[in-house]
């Protein structure tokens, strides 16, 4: 019974993923650059790093792209890491955004 507590205990305090740091890169505005307006690197529980996501501009406003497989084959685009749940995905573009408007004020 009290190794079943441990193990509910050590599984959720991996439930939620929060962003502890970002780091944001906006590019200067140029005529080639298109929609991609900056690239940002997020960390999650100070454990994991994902790089290469791109801060867009689409018909909706700003959204985060997330890093493509480079070795995807197919005619459409295939991420290599995604969020699944809504709520880490607002959370992670969020904190993305806010660290964006304020890299660009």
């Amino acid at each position: 019974m009290a190794e079943e507590k441990k193990e509910m205990a050590a599984s959720s305090a991996f439930d939620c993923l929060a962003v502890t740091s970002v780091n944001v890169y906006p590019f200067k505005e140029g005529p080639s650059l298109g929609h991609i307006k900056g690239l940002a690197s997020v960390v999650l529980n100070d454990q994991m790093l994902i790089r290469g996501l791109r801060v867009m501009d689409g018909e909706n406003g700003l959204f985060v792209g997330y890093p493509n497989d480079p070795f995807y084959k197919g005619e459409d685009f295939k991420t290599i890491c995604n969020p699944i749940t809504r709520q880490l995905r607002e959370h992670i573009e969020n904190c993305i955004l806010e660290k964006y408007q304020a890299a660009i004020a």
